[in-house]
């Protein structure tokens, strides 16, 4: 197991929960309903949902119950990120005519300790004490399948009827030339950092990469992000990455993007060498942080004794989560593109049904039928659900485009927030959401609005008619509702609404 750095009260707490040191691993019994590989979300939801139905339900973890959302994801990234966020709006306290006059002194250790405190307290939830007292038997120890009714851990040996793979993935490198040669911080190392880098370099602008780029920009750090890519964010919305990609210039990042012939030097301090829009850049950093790259963890599972085909993308599942062994399951990032705790969560869901429930109503449920939001927690949020244009294009799929800036909504221009914007799009002629795209302050909120649209085929129109509090940023939504009645306008109407308000003029 990884040790947990540094090994304060805080982390200490954290271990004590989701790996005991003095642990023992229960005596099996008879066979279980259920084998659950990995207590990372996906194998959490699916222990404590199965043993919360009556099931005997096993919980096996090689390392930190929680995984990496708890552990080196989304719980301290988001920890950081609330501590990042204050010191940004003090240092812009003078646009609401707030003045500070000492400016901002960030205590970089204080926030890691803070993040850490918080974190160990959150992990109660994902304890194996509290696993215990919901009716699961946890196991630490490596997983290995021995047959199709069997499985190792530690030397036991366990019977079951069905299994479940929830092993998740793990941050992985790209070849980069000379990286191998130097130390680098991942997403599982870099929440262990105790002093703040005076020079990051980080490689990645996807998510992971520009929220901890603008974060540590905020908190002090020169930072230099390196994409090959054009831009930020290249899996969303033009329009919003862009919006982002300009708030964390403002914020500090320098940005490298396009990027070519990247090599890493071992010296001291490290130097990153890139072509970046025809010009050469050899540039001194003192960390390096890879956010870059993933890889599923499936290795020493034996996964070829029990028929379980996988590949470098993950463990191949059908649309019922069932892998190519009908009696092992999988959920989580393993088997899945979309690697979030709450996809994971759902995933298990349907596991649970499909694995207990093999024939009838509650079960045969298919993951195709998720309509799965996300978020990329920058300032501003950027959330999305549903398809892009530029997906629903290459799909020929006809969609209309409703946008409302966030420039013409009071609330924003009240909190100075009014660069983003909702996008909508709808199957053409029909108010049917199909997809939207937010950028805002609080986007990661305001999308589970549009998410509850289109999962219970609520449109736009009924949206427009629903009162939402005024002034809200989310009257932003409402608005797009207004903007699709007024299509629906047709000339027969148009005329007599004009007759009518000559007539009132006429009064």
């Amino acid at each position: 197991m990884k040790a947990l750095q540094p090994r304060d009260e805080h982390n200490q707490q954290l271990e004590a929960n989701v790996h005991p040191p003095t642990w023992d691993n229960p005596t099996p019994g008879s066979p279980y309903h259920l084998v659950v590989i990995g207590a990372g979300t996906a194998g959490l939801v699916t222990a404590a949902g199965a043993a919360g139905l009556g099931a005997r339900v096993a919980l096996i973890e090689r390392e930190l119950m929680g995984g990496d959302c708890l552990n080196v994801g989304c719980v301290p990234s988001k920890g950081v990120i609330s501590s990042a966020r204050i010191a940004a709006t003090v240092k812009q306290a003078a646009e609401h005519c707030v003045n500070v006059p000492e400016g901002v002194e960030v205590d970089f250790a204080g926030v890691m300790r803070r993040m850490r405190f918080l974190r160990a307290g959150i992990s109660h939830n994902d304890s194996a004490d509290r696993f215990r007292e919901l009716g699961v038997d946890v196991y630490f120890g490596q997983a290995s399948f021995v047959d199709s009714e069997t499985i190792d851990v530690a030397g036991t040996k366990l019977k079951y009827k069905r299994a479940v793979i929830a092993t998740g993935a793990r941050a992985a490198a790209p070849p980069i030339s000379g990286l191998d040669g130097v130390d680098y911080l991942t997403n599982e190392t870099v929440f262990s950092l105790t002093e703040l880098p005076r020079r990051l370099g980080i490689i990645g602008a996807g998510p992971i990469g520009c929220e901890l780029a603008q974060s540590f920009a905020q908190l002090g750090s020169e930072v230099l992000l390196v994409e090959s890519e054009h831009g930020i964010l290249t899996k969303e919305d033009r329009d919003a990455a862009d919006v982002v990609q300009r708030a964390i210039l403002r914020d500090g990042v320098r940005l490298l993007c396009c990027g070519r012939d990247l090599q890493v030097r071992r010296d001291d301090p490290i130097r990153l060498t890139v072509q970046s829009h025809d010009n050469h850049y050899d540039e001194p950093i003192d960390q390096l942080l890879v956010a870059v790259g993933r890889a599923p963890n499936v290795e020493d599972l034996n996964l070829e004794a029990v028929g379980v085909d996988f590949d470098n993308k993950g463990v191949r599942v059908n649309d019922y989560l069932q892998t190519t062994n009908s009696r092992v399951f999988a959920a989580g990032d393993v088997c899945s593109k979309y690697q979030f705790t709450h996809a994971a969560d759902f995933m298990a869901r349907i596991v649970i049904q499909n694995a207990l429930f093999a024939i009838g109503p509650l079960g045969r449920k298919k993951v195709s039928d998720l309509i799965i939001p996300w978020a990329t927690y920058t300032t501003p949020e950027v959330a999305h659900v549903g398809v892009h244009e530029h997906a629903a294009a290459q799909a020929g799929i006809e969609i209309d485009t409703y946008v409302q800036p966030f420039r013409e909504v009071d609330r924003a221009i009240l909190e100075g927030d009014q660069e983003g914007f909702v996008k909508v799009h709808t199957k053409k002629g029909t108010d049917r959401i199909v997809g939207a795209t937010i950028v805002a302050g609080n986007a990661g909120d305001m999308i589970s609005e549009i998410t509850l649209a289109m999962v219970h085929g609520v449109g736009l129109g009924k949206i427009a008619s629903t009162i939402h509090p005024y002034p809200t940023q989310a009257e932003a939504i409402r608005k797009l509702g207004d903007q699709y009645n007024r299509t629906r306008l047709t000339s027969t109407s148009k005329m007599v609404l004009g007759w009518l308000r000559r007539l009132n003029v006429g009064r």
